[in-house]
């Protein structure tokens, strides 16, 4: 690795550059690179094969070797001060590593891959939260339609935990796009008569995850090969859409293993 660029500058056009993905959640599009912020998410990265343009290491990270090491992963790297790099960042407390790597080329529909479709999911969290489980149950493909937070966006990174690099990720597609998708899809519905538990679901699938408020849109919800309740003993209206998600991604990969 060559020897690292010292950067003693806000006004340096890297952190300049770096600043505004960390500030605009669709600046990735624009800028033709994503942000990673700290080591667990710069270490999934490398785990899939990545390797980053940039690595941007805070002085007190640079004197750990399993820092010098992960950075090696970067083609370039440059050290800052604490105070630059807590600029950079918009967490609590700033990592002592980020990675500015490529933005993803987004791949076409794999049409028989498992899935989840993501219809204008707002919530950051939420969508972070469902890439975790889409991951963890075996869905190797998560599509999200216009109007879906933007999938690389740093607090959806954050949330995702390094699922991202784990899964095919399409987006800002039409609900006419999922016509490519020959697998069955997938909805929840309190008014189902019958619970997620009491039919065999189809392997591959695809769930279909709705609007935090609005639920999946009535279009979408037609196309729908089931539609299944998840039962609530405690009364509850709802279930956030992430737990929701986590209960059908979950049993569609116990039946599977059973």
């Amino acid at each position: 690795m060559a020897d690292p660029r010292q950067i003693s500058s806000k006004d340096n056009p890297l952190l300049v550059r770096v600043r505004k993905l960390g500030a605009d959640p669709g600046g990735y599009r624009r800028l033709g690179e994503v942000w990673l912020e700290g080591d667990h998410l710069c270490t999934a990265f490398v785990q899939r094969g990545g390797r980053a343009l940039q690595a941007i290491v805070s002085a007190e990270g640079w004197s750990q070797p399993a820092l010098r090491d992960l950075a090696a992963h970067a083609a370039a790297v440059a050290v800052v001060p604490p105070e630059l790099m807590a600029g950079l960042s918009t967490l609590e407390s700033p990592p002592r590593i980020g990675f500015v790597v490529a933005t993803p080329t987004a791949p076409a529909i794999t049409p028989d891959a498992p899935s989840v479709v993501l219809d204008r999911l707002q919530d950051a969290g939420n969508v972070g939260a469902v890439l975790r489980s889409a991951s963890a149950f075996g869905f190797a493909q998560v599509i999200a339609l216009k109007g879906t937070a933007a999938l690389w966006s740093p607090k959806v990174l954050r949330a995702g935990m390094g699922a991202h690099f784990a899964l095919r990720l399409v987006e800002g597609i039409e609900a006419d796009a999922l016509a490519a998708l020959q697998v069955p899809l997938l909805a929840t519905s309190s008014h189902a008569a019958r619970a997620i538990h009491q039919v065999t679901l189809p392997w591959p699938c695809a769930w279909v995850l709705g609007h935090e408020g609005q639920g999946v849109a009535q279009g979408l919800q037609q196309r729908c090969a089931m539609a299944l309740r998840i039962p609530q003993p405690g009364g509850e209206e709802s279930l956030n859409v992430a737990a929701a998600a986590a209960v059908c991604l979950y049993e569609s990969a116990r039946q599977r293993t059973a």
